[in-house]
């Protein structure tokens, strides 16, 4: 597997000091599952009554981890929990050899936690059809156990990576009744990443008292906001997964809070986008604005259609301000348009109005523009009230570098 060295230089300059969550511990050891000389497996425990709620892949080929999480959400939640997750193997595509390996891993985990086996969560992320080594973690789990603390967050974060380029995190604070309620999120991902989840891997944590259907509730509403609106590559991976774990330790409960809810969509808005700016080959963030279309979905739908074209990527990498590729994107998306209402604008430069190149455009301020890394193309239909806005990055040789080699 290609080794990565080279930060995105999108990245932000450091980790974030996340606070610890009162509730949960993390710990993690190198396995050797793929990865030689680095951490590759997390384990998380939560405490007794912590509701967990998840959304995953969509996928017609999810990996056992993913088909297995489905199945435990919604179900006990007065005992323990616990995440366990490994980096280098995603256990996708291996039949029932995928299977055994998801039952080896959770029976496992719950002998040396104690945590009821429903109420054991894993992930897998890496390489797609090579039977999961699940006998180098499960040996690792007495040092997982003994390794367990509060403020090991950061450590988790690491050790879930892949071809990430920096680890992700985010958290946020928000005042309750005079309480102050914590949230703490870390996530992976950095190429096939694409709405319906991605190839990405995202655990957020609060000590808020929230009830399961309650938590799923707005972590489904959240993700279609968040997550669902980031693309690199358009290709959507067999491995999402997204589990949101409300521990209760505040005493807090945030059941329909909006400040609570506001805190939260901020920190799965951040992590998201820096998925995004961990794009393979990134060199650009790309924020597109859809207005004025006839439906919010339509919208979206014109948004990704931009988003994933090769050719407003590719432009985008080369610093060329070429409208015209964000016009054949729209025209093929098969959403609702009209030539003669459409207008483009890269930041604050009119491009394009009623059909036609703006009369007051000039090429050489729009490249100009496009030398900045954080880059926003405005679209707006003319056609009604519609509105949605999607995140992606460029498309670089470096994109083709990485995945070239990435099984060897």
């Amino acid at each position: 597997m290609a080794t990565i060295t080279k930060v995105s230089p999108l990245a932000p300059a450091t980790f974030p000091d996340l606070p610890a969550i009162d509730g949960v511990r993390f710990a993690t050891v190198e396995a050797g599952v793929r990865y030689q000389g680095r951490t590759d497996v997390m384990l998380a425990v939560l405490d007794p009554g912590t509701s967990v709620a998840g959304v995953f892949t969509r996928s017609a080929t999810r990996a056992a981890p993913v088909l297995d999480c489905q199945g435990k959400i919604g179900g006990p939640s007065d005992g323990p929990a616990a995440i366990l997750v490994n980096s280098g193997n995603a256990n996708a595509f291996t039949g029932h050899y995928g299977q055994t390996s998801v039952a080896e891993v959770t029976q496992a985990v719950s002998k040396a936690t104690s945590v009821p086996v429903e109420r054991v969560f894993t992930s897998s992320t890496g390489v797609i059809g090579e039977p999961l080594p699940h006998d180098r973690i499960v040996t690792q789990l007495e040092a997982l156990k003994s390794g367990l603390s509060r403020h090991a967050i950061e450590d988790a974060a690491r050790a879930i990576m892949t071809t990430d380029t920096f680890p992700k995190g985010v958290s946020a604070q928000v005042e309750i009744d005079g309480k102050t309620v914590s949230i703490a999120g870390i996530a992976k991902g950095s190429g096939m990443i694409a709405p319906d989840m991605a190839t990405m891997l995202v655990y957020v944590f609060t000590d808020a008292q929230i009830e399961q259907s309650a938590l799923q509730s707005m972590l489904g509403a959240q993700t279609d906001r968040t997550f669902n609106c980031i693309t690199v590559d358009s290709d959507t991976s067999t491995s999402d997964s997204l589990l949101l774990c409300a521990t209760g330790a505040s005493g807090v409960d945030a059941t329909g809070n909006p400040a609570f809810a506001e805190a939260m969509e901020t920190v799965m808005l951040d992590l998201a986008q820096q998925v995004v700016r961990d794009g393979e080959g990134a060199t650009k963030f790309v924020e597109i604005r859809v207005t004025g279309a006839a439906t919010d979905t339509d919208a979206r739908t014109h948004g990704l259609a931009i988003a994933n074209s090769p050719l407003v990527k590719t432009a985008i990498a080369g610093e060329d301000p070429n409208w015209g590729r964000v016009v054949m994107a729209i025209g093929k998306s098969g959403a609702a348009a009209d030539r003669d209402r459409l207008s483009i604008s890269f930041g604050d430069i009119l491009v394009a109005e009623k059909g036609w190149v703006s009369p007051d455009y000039r090429e050489e301020d729009a490249a100009a523009y496009m030398k900045g890394q954080d880059l926003v193309i405005a679209v707006d239909l003319g056609l009604g009230e519609g509105a949605s806005t999607v995140w992606t990055c460029d498309l670089t040789h470096g994109y083709i570098e990485i995945n070239a080699d990435y099984r060897s």
